[in-house]
């Protein structure tokens, strides 16, 4: 091996090894040069693999283990079932919708740190070493899922969610506004003439027509995976942290909002 910037190889090989945790430290350090092989030739062949195939392996790699601590913490599984209910969202934690939120959390996680040139690999470490993954997966579900519900919202019902909030200038410049901009820039609400009495009623009060690819593609593109973790954190923390009223919001009658 030779020296980088520098610096004695041994020290270059301690500083890398010292990033691990102790006991990863420990494992790697005792193994034989044989298995040392078999490690490195599995590096190089993630480095060397497109993003989206080293998502679709980490992934079944690592999947079984981050469900298998989900299904044992069934406190906060319940507890997001219950929020869930409380929404009226109908998504059910099933193994397989488990898979497929680990899948998009690893890749969005990927897509988010690619852009500060962080490699995918680096970030599924990261998220594998961290004693509460399964935790922030729960509560990235949670904050999802209550995007998807905003995201098929109109307009009109946007405003009676973000009114009953207690900060509703937070609120509506947190999500309301992302979630908006993305109808517009994407043609899915087009507001024209928007001081024209009759042409706002129409736009205000048109209900998204999206299938779930698009909702989820939209979703990704609009919030970063720590506003959407912050968002399901905040919910299971604090019961009252987001106001929802079923009924009010989804009301046919709009004459309220309109002559308001």
């Amino acid at each position: 091996m030779s020296a980088i910037n520098g610096s004695h190889p041994d020290n270059i090989k301690q500083q890398i090894i010292e990033t691990l945790p102790a006991e990863a430290q420990k494992w790697l350090m005792g193994l034989p040069w044989v298995q040392r092989r078999y490690i490195l030739s599995l590096c190089y062949l993630m480095c060397a693999t497109p993003l989206e195939e080293q998502v679709q392996f980490l992934n079944e790699y690592t999947a079984d283990g981050v469900i298998s601590r989900i299904i044992h913490d069934l406190d906060t599984q319940q507890r997001i079932d219950y929020h869930l209910r409380r929404f009226h969202i109908q998504t059910q934690l099933t193994e397989s919708v488990l898979r497929r939120y680990i899948r998009q959390y690893y890749l969005h996680s990927a897509q988010t740190r690619q852009q500060r040139d962080t490699p995918y690999l680096e970030t599924a470490v990261q998220l594998m070493i961290d004693g509460q993954e399964h935790n922030r997966v729960l509560t990235y579900i949670l904050g999802f899922e209550l995007l998807v519900l905003m995201f098929k919202m109109s307009w009109e019902q946007h405003e009676r969610f973000y009114t009953i909030q207690s900060n509703q200038e937070d609120f509506f410049n947190l999500y309301i506004r992302p979630i908006q901009q993305a109808h517009r820039l994407n043609g899915i609400i087009v507001p024209k003439d928007e001081h024209r009495f009759f042409a706002r009623r129409d736009y205000f009060i048109r209900v998204p027509n999206l299938k779930g690819g698009q909702t989820v593609a939209l979703i990704m593109a609009s919030f970063a995976p720590k506003k959407i973790t912050h968002l399901g954190a905040i919910v299971m923390r604090h019961k009252n942290a987001l106001q929802f009223d079923y009924e009010h919001i989804f009301q046919q009658d709009s004459n309220a909002a309109i002559f308001g």
